[in-house]
């Protein structure tokens, strides 16, 4: 086998778990992107705590969105 071929075969997943791993990987920054959208988007009492001023780092949307930003290496990984 080429250099180049036992690297693509290297890449894949070697067991069910290893894919399943990936998937879960890959649906994190947009699952905690959703979550900010809908947490903005819900009335201020129902979250837990209330945001004071405009752009406050307290309550649910910053700590989502800050959340999907730290799972962007896998998709990044994806892209390179």
């Amino acid at each position: 086998m080429s250099d180049q071929t036992t690297s693509i075969v290297s890449a894949r997943p070697r067991r069910h778990g290893d894919a399943v791993a990936r998937w879960l990987s890959l649906a994190a920054a947009p699952t905690f992107a959703i979550m900010a959208l809908l947490a903005a988007a819900a009335p201020s009492d129902m979250l837990c705590a209330t945001v004071r001023g405009e752009f406050s780092l307290q309550g649910m949307v910053p700590m989502y969105a800050l959340m999907s930003a730290f799972h962007l290496a896998p998709w990044l990984r994806l892209l390179r």
